[in-house]
């Protein structure tokens, strides 16, 4: 089965071609990085004009790339939540438009869904149950997965996702956009254990996250020394404060796998391409028995293969639109 999958949740306009939810035929993305690195960050409106550009282009491409033409796609998939609302509206309205036109049946995908699926596609032997810590920009969300489409959430964020405390961070310590990327690297020669930061811990939660505290640790620890006139060590200041965020996920994840009795552990999402993060949770898995599972660094930022992927087990269990699809700014994972 031949999925078209398309991607436009935040700053990339994606398309890809996937067989059987596990084969990738074509994968193509449109950054917008470089331009909303002026900004600091994303900037909404600017992100949907883009998507509005992009997607015919980028979908026509990765049919083109697949050796295809419409009459060889079995389904259209498409990220409709969540997200930025705009960018959302682009690629839901394009697909809508796409299945009318040619009677492919349309496939609404959750974004959180579609970065776990990402395993399938990099590990073929990947199947539920597991329980998988997705990690990004905007989440930070321990959930288990029961079955394809049936998903519990386990302990998410009380405040900043893990990626946007990266990002906050990099961003005080003059780092351009998106720069978490830029943090891990720069953390790689310096000494974790150089600056003391705080564990933030959710008492009536203890699978639940929150990186609000952790991050203006480090950013008034910047910030006072800068009006002291100290100059900090910055690899030392990466590497301490990427420590205490990998410690927090980690010390979470393994909590909730002992607890719940889950043997399979998965990490999704941009933030699982966090060097630290990998090499930690592989090393503690092996340690503890544990089979580890993470997908290439390629699929870890937002691309349209992993829609397709999700998009396959959606179809397979009915999941199918009709022409009043919406898109949604939020939406629970558990909901589908």
């Amino acid at each position: 089965m031949k999925i078209l999958a398309i991607e436009s949740s935040c700053d990339e306009t994606a398309a890809a071609v996937v067989e059987d939810g596990r084969k990738v035929i074509s994968s193509v993305i449109a950054s917008q990085v470089e331009e909303h690195k002026l900004y600091g960050g994303v900037v909404p409106e600017i992100a949907s004009r883009r998507h509005a550009e992009a997607i015919v282009p980028v979908v026509s491409q990765a049919v083109e790339d697949a050796g295809l033409t419409l009459d060889d796609i079995d389904a259209i998939a498409v990220t409709y939540a969540p997200g930025l609302i705009g960018a959302l509206l682009v690629g839901v309205n394009f697909a809508k438009g796409l299945s009318l036109s040619t009677k492919i049946p349309l496939v609404p995908v959750h974004h959180l869904r579609s970065h776990i699926a990402s395993n399938y596609i990099s590990n073929k032997d990947l199947k539920p149950p597991f329980m998988c810590l997705v990690v990004s920009g905007g989440h930070s969300h321990i959930v288990m997965v029961n079955d394809y489409t049936d998903m519990k959430i386990i302990g998410k964020t009380r405040d900043d996702a893990a990626g946007e405390a990266f990002d906050k961070a990099a961003r005080t310590m003059g780092m351009s956009y998106p720069g978490g990327i830029e943090l891990d690297k720069v953390a790689e020669n310096g000494n974790p254990l150089a600056f003391k930061l705080p564990r933030p811990v959710v008492h009536d939660a203890p699978y639940d996250f929150s990186f609000s505290g952790l991050k203006t640790a480090v950013i008034n620890l910047i910030h006072n020394a800068a009006q002291k006139g100290q100059e900090l060590n910055k690899a030392d200041v990466c590497a301490s404060f990427r420590y205490a965020v990998v410690d927090c996920l980690v010390t979470n994840f393994l909590k909730a796998a002992e607890d719940f009795e889950v043997k399979t552990l998965v990490i999704a999402g941009g933030v699982s391409a966090n060097s630290l993060l990998r090499s930690t949770l592989e090393k503690r898995c092996a340690e503890l028995g544990y089979k580890f599972y993470m997908p290439d660094k390629s699929l870890c930022g937002d691309n349209a293969a992993m829609v397709g992927s999700q998009g396959y087990y959606e179809y397979q269990k009915g999941n199918i639109a009709n022409s009043g699809l919406n898109a949604y700014a939020t939406k629970n994972i558990e909901e589908g």
